[in-house]
């Protein structure tokens, strides 16, 4: 058997819940599932295609967790909430959402197509909402439960994605919405951004946008790319009952970079904050890219 997941939480924080985790067969999604049930969760595991989603329940049972598959495309309201309402019937509840699928691809503002900029916003803002409100109303309106939604380093604008940095602020507002109207119902609703990561989801940019990544990174405070784990780690601790004072908020984990304003001072090369994962399968990135 698998040594499994490090986490820096107790092992049976989330014993006998339930929890969704969208996108979740590939990059940090796949990390946060594994992270929630190494903590006792049962995880489903939802996307739109279905290999990647099996092989992380496979995964996720070798290391002695428990996981199921969900196929799902959130830009379909209807299937989500016939999608969601099923886990629930099958399961019997629902307490945790993370909603981390998206996607999008690098573009100029006057280069992109209106198909190019409906898929995007449909996926990061459309999808997050469908998601979310199908949980609400299949079990966490009654129940109660822990909504966490993946974001982006969008603080400064979106130079050359502004389709996912419109739709993602998008969801940050919606998170500060959503925190007030379903707070007495018992619903947390929170984001995280990440920074620059070093995952597999960097293999889907072309060369010339990976080139860019190592400067970009030289410029962080923290001078290095963060891990799927260290953002799987805010994702868990939102989620958890620590954050029960905290709803509508967005946490950025992203070493400080979302602080370095342009033009700014060189920064020293260092190694003084070194990378954390606790992820057994961590996935290597683009080669040439590491931590450091």
């Amino acid at each position: 058997m698998s040594q499994g997941y490090q986490s820096i939480f107790r092992a049976d924080l989330f014993q006998g819940q339930v929890a969704l985790v969208t996108g979740g067969g590939t990059g940090i999604g796949r990390c946060i599932a594994h992270e929630l049930a190494s903590l006792g969760a049962h995880v489903v595991v939802a996307g739109r295609r279905e290999e990647p989603l099996h092989a992380v329940v496979g995964e996720i049972a070798s290391a002695g967790g428990s996981a199921s598959a969900q196929p799902l495309n959130i830009r379909d309201d209807e299937a989500v909430s016939a999608a969601v309402h099923g886990v629930v019937a099958a399961q019997g509840r629902l307490d945790l959402l993370v909603n981390n699928a998206g996607g999008q691809f690098v573009a100029g503002a006057e280069e992109i197509r209106p198909k190019g900029w409906r898929a995007v916003v449909d996926t990061n803002l459309n999808g997050t909402f469908w998601v979310t409100q199908a949980a609400f109303n299949a079990w966490m309106g009654e129940h109660g439960g822990s909504v966490v939604s993946i974001v982006a380093d969008m603080w400064n604008g979106f130079p050359g994605m502004s389709h996912t940095g419109a739709a993602r602020a998008g969801v940050v507002n919606l998170t500060k919405t959503l925190a007030v109207e379903w707070a007495s119902r018992g619903v947390r609703v929170n984001a995280v951004a990440p920074g620059l990561v070093l995952s597999s989801g960097m293999k889907t940019y072309p060369p010339d946008v990976l080139e860019m990544v190592l400067p970009l990174m030289k410029k962080s405070p923290a001078a290095r790319l963060g891990t799927e784990a260290e953002i799987s780690a805010a994702v868990t601790y939102l989620l958890s009952p620590a954050a029960a004072f905290t709803t509508g908020e967005t946490m950025r984990v992203d070493g400080g970079g979302s602080l370095a304003k342009v033009p700014m001072l060189p920064m020293d090369p260092h190694d003084r904050m070194p990378p954390w994962s606790g992820f057994h399968l961590d996935a290597d990135g683009p080669e040439g890219l590491s931590h450091t």
